[in-house]
């Protein structure tokens, strides 16, 4: 049993976390402790982290806090409690217990990799790489050196992934061969982007094509300066957008040369709207998605939409000629699958065809109901939309036509290699995120 034990809780943040306990509110509670910092007392936060277990049922962190509570600067106890936060998604509660076993025991690799891994999923790939940088004398190049190549990557460090690169040896375990692979295609694709791109700290496009091989069709225009650098938080999309989407994806198939002989719909209501536009766009037959098929440009509008696990299994290995392009791509909930061309990055999106928001005439806020038109209804409006681009806000960098298709060319020999892995991080190019 978890109690305050008569003690008021050091910090304000720590109190509104009991008083978010006290009213069954748990994500409250463990945003209060985020907000917290990682300066707060590791006692009190394991009292708080193991109430909010035992509610939620999660019993091997509710003992692993309870562990901590009992022996606060126990190295074993800090150790577990690490591991157990990072096990249920609570990676940035594992950091702060983890650094604390590495002051008193410098050089454990085993604590190393775990906080590595805390970094890694809280998407702080400098921290790593510089931890791991700092053990260099004594790790394994399997995995250690592949994670310091893979974090100075995802953190915008090419000069520091290619050095330590050319260290890494081939693995002698066969596990480890796809992620070589996937790793030398990522430093491949900054090679041939290169000499287009900036690939600095505010190359979206640029960076998103090295993570994880996507073409991004367009940055946001707006609040590119203030915090967004070409994502959109909220957006409520228009058949505009979608079809300045599909143009680039015309440009994109032009430009590379690649000749699909079909477009292929998804089943859920919003692919295959947006698939039969792309059959108009690209002036292609449209049919129903079915696995196996070659030189065919798969169409999602978002692939989170996509609710039958088998299709986005079979989407994962790449079948040759297929293109797999997503309009509304989730940044902080990517996909499962990882979309070859990808018109823009969002944090939520509302469809042309959802329900839509607008101001009503008291000034507050209303909700109107989703369009359910036929879907080739709804094609036909994204066909004969005005893909003009929106006016930006003076702070978005160019992205005209001819700068896409400098983009493009660059790409010719390396787009459409490998795997679609899911993203496991949004990469060295920051964005505010809005709860």
């Amino acid at each position: 049993m978890f109690s305050r034990r008569n003690r008021r809780p050091k910090t304000p943040e720590l109190l509104k976390a009991w008083e978010c306990l006290d009213s069954g509110d748990i994500p409250g509670a463990l945003r209060q402790l985020r907000a917290g910092g990682e300066e707060q007392p590791l006692g009190e936060v394991a009292l708080v982290v193991g109430r909010a277990a035992g509610s939620a049922g999660f019993d091997d962190l509710q003992q692993a806090a309870a562990a901590l509570v009992a022996r606060p600067g126990h190295a074993q106890a800090l150790f577990d409690f690490g591991y157990a936060c990072v096990e249920r998604g609570l990676s940035y509660l594992a950091i702060p217990a983890l650094r604390e076993v590495l002051r008193g025991n410098p050089g454990r690799l085993g604590v190393v990799r775990e906080l590595v891994s805390a970094y890694e999923r809280e998407g702080r790939h400098r921290e790593a790489a510089e931890e791991l940088a700092r053990h260099e004398a004594d790790f394994t190049d399997w995995p250690d050196r592949y994670l310091l190549v893979f974090n100075a990557i995802m953190s915008g460090d090419l000069a520091l992934a290619r050095r330590q690169h050319a260290l890494l040896p081939d693995p002698e375990d066969p596990m480890w061969l796809p992620t070589q692979a996937r790793q030398s295609r990522m430093l491949e694709r900054a090679a041939a982007v290169g000499a287009a791109t900036a690939l600095d700290l505010t190359d979206l496009r640029g960076w998103q094509y090295v993570i994880g091989g996507t073409v991004l069709g367009t940055l946001s225009p707006y609040g590119f300066d203030g915090g967004m650098t070409g994502r959109y938080a909220w957006l409520q999309d228009t058949p505009d957008q979608c079809l300045r989407g599909l143009l680039r994806l015309r440009t994109l198939l032009e430009t590379t040369e690649v000749r699909p002989r079909s477009v292929s719909l998804l089943p859920d209501r919003g692919s295959r709207i947006l698939g039969l536009a792309a059959a108009e766009v690209l002036g292609l037959p449209a049919e129903p998605f079915a696995a196996g098929r070659e030189d065919t440009v798969v169409v999602a509008y978002d692939l989170n939409d996509v609710a039958d696990p088998e299709i986005l299994g079979q989407l994962f290995e790449r079948t040759p000629g297929q293109v797999l392009h997503e309009h509304a791509s989730s940044w902080t909930d990517t996909p499962v699958v990882t979309a070859d061309s990808v018109t823009l990055l969002h944090q939520s999106v509302v469809a042309p065809w959802g329900e839509q928001t607008h101001q009503g005439a008291d000034g507050g806020v209303e909700h109107g109901p989703a369009d359910d038109r036929p879907e080739k209804e709804l094609a036909a409006e994204i066909t004969g939309a005005d893909p003009t681009p929106d006016e930006d806000d003076g702070q978005a960098p160019p992205d005209s036509d001819e700068v896409f298709t400098a983009f493009v060319t660059a790409t010719r020999a390396t787009w459409l290699r490998g795997d679609r892995a899911r993203l496991s991080s949004s990469g060295p190019v920051p964005s505010s995120r809005f709860a």
